[in-house]
């Protein structure tokens, strides 16, 4: 089985001043991610704004990224849908590519029934069964739930390797952690949560906040899964006000300000993703980052 790995960045999508893909940076912030505490990159995901990227521009940053972290980190691709057919081409394609991985989030908007969602999960692992594949539950953006139960069910299909749990429950993530294998990977889909989901079975986090703190992520993790638990929390509190300020507005919004902050040239969101407050935000994230240089400098790892 592959293993993901403990910190899994969901990356952003660089784009140039007129609005296309800049590949340049994409691999130079690849190369840095796989560098900086991240074990494996999803590439196309809800933070890389794969609602507003085409298939083609898609299929060029997974052999981008592929290439900049060949040896260093895995590679997921983001290839899942609505729409069942498509998902399965995608997912074929990247396979083809040589992604190391497909994350396939719950079908949103058409609001499947748990009969649909798992044979939806079953087409796809049936159509790639080389290919591990990671599902995406996150009831906010899709508006429907996968429940345990059908998770379970779907454990039992050699290549659905683990999910991406980002329900926002402890309950939810504990009952997953009951029904599925103990090799059955579980991520945190929210930063703020990784530590308490890690108590219940979690293995790590599919984050955002990585892209600024990936080797203090792996640091909080490793101290919880050394008995360290004291400082892993002290690392949770510490990097708690960056993973709400992630998420003051919509994603990838925030940290594509961050970025900037930082010096990268990531460009802005592609419409309909656009924020009034733009300054308010850049003021918060500015607090926030030096307050986490300030603090995490006396914090003994």
């Amino acid at each position: 089985m592959v293993d993901f790995g403990r910190v899994i960045t969901a990356m952003i999508t660089p784009f140039k001043a007129d609005g296309s893909v800049n590949y340049a940076v994409t691999e130079q912030l690849a190369a840095h991610l796989a560098a900086n505490g991240s074990d494996t990159i999803v590439v196309c995901g809800t933070t890389g704004e794969s609602p507003t990227l085409t298939w083609d521009e898609e299929y060029q940053l997974f052999q981008v990224v592929l290439q900049a972290v060949a040896g260093k980190a895995l590679v997921m691709a983001g290839t899942g849908s609505n729409s069942t057919t498509e998902a399965v081409a995608a997912t074929q394609k990247a396979a083809r590519i040589g992604v190391h991985g497909a994350l396939q989030v719950v079908p949103y908007y058409n609001k499947p029934p748990q009969a649909g969602l798992y044979h939806h999960f079953r087409e796809i692992a049936s159509a790639c069964p080389d290919l591990p594949i990671v599902l995406y539950n996150v009831p906010s953006r899709t508006s429907q739930n996968l429940l345990p139960e059908t998770v379970a069910r779907l454990a039992e299909i050699d290549n659905i390797v683990g999910i991406k749990e980002a329900a926002g429950s402890l309950d939810q993530t504990s009952e997953i952690s009951r029904l599925t294998p103990r090799e059955f990977q579980i991520y945190s889909g929210d930063d703020s949560l990784t530590l308490p989901m890690l108590a219940v079975g979690a293995k790590g986090v599919v984050s955002v906040a990585s892209h600024l703190v990936g080797a203090q992520l792996q640091q909080m993790i490793e101290a919880f899964e050394t008995g360290k638990v004291g400082l892993a929390t002290d690392i949770h509190l510490r990097l708690f006000p960056l993973f709400k300020a992630l998420f003051i507005t919509a994603n990838p919004i925030p940290v594509k300000m961050a970025l900037k902050l930082k010096g990268w040239d990531v460009g802005s969101t592609r419409l309909p993703l656009q924020c009034e407050e733009e300054d308010k935000i850049i003021k918060t994230l500015e607090k926030v980052l030096q307050d986490i240089d300030t603090k995490t400098k006396d914090l003994a790892y």
